[in-house]
């Protein structure tokens, strides 16, 4: 009679081990980026050069703003860059980029200044025609106009580039 209870208290034990090493062994780790691709179907994606058509330019958003949006959707997707021929393309020009007085001070100057910018896109899918487009996505940030621009451009700009990219990558491949 001991040693049943013995081999059932040691079963008693050991079963909830073997259940979790089972569990712990096969676990499943989702991967939440927002696309709803079929990549059965969709396997390649082709970016032409974004050129900056605004009247006021500072050049390195041009940089910044094709290598932001063409690694978020190397990041977030299993598409292959193509040069010809993409199953999905993007286009457009960064065609605004401006600032504006925001606020003005009981002494009568500017106290808040907005930045602003506007990239147009052409996005067709060769797949599917139906989801093509063309449209403006625009971003504004503000700073305190005691600041000199050029001290806070890079910044705010990389912010604006991000929320444009942001609103690009939602509209074409994340359906939400």
């Amino acid at each position: 009679m001991t040693l049943i209870r013995l081999i059932t208290s040691i079963c008693k034990g050991l079963v909830p081990m073997l259940l979790l090493y089972s569990l712990s062994s096969c676990s499943i780790y989702p991967k939440f980026n927002g696309a709803s691709i079929d990549y059965d179907v969709t396997k390649t994606i082709q970016f032409a050069d974004f050129p900056i058509r605004s009247a006021y330019v500072w050049m390195p958003m041009h940089a910044m703003f094709n290598n932001e949006l063409q690694d978020t959707y190397m990041k977030q997707t299993k598409l292959r860059q193509v040069n010809r021929g993409g199953d999905l393309q993007l286009a457009g020009e960064i065609v605004e980029y401006s600032q504006i007085n925001k606020g003005i001070s009981a002494d009568g100057y500017s106290s808040q200044t907005q930045l602003k910018m506007s990239v147009n896109v052409r996005f067709i899918n060769n797949k599917k025609h139906t989801d093509d487009f063309e449209r403006r996505f625009t971003a504004t940030t503000e700073y305190d106009s005691s600041q000199q621009l050029v001290t806070v451009q890079e910044e705010l700009v990389q912010q604006m580039i991000k929320d444009i990219v942001d609103q690009i990558y939602n509209a074409t491949v994340a359906n939400w």
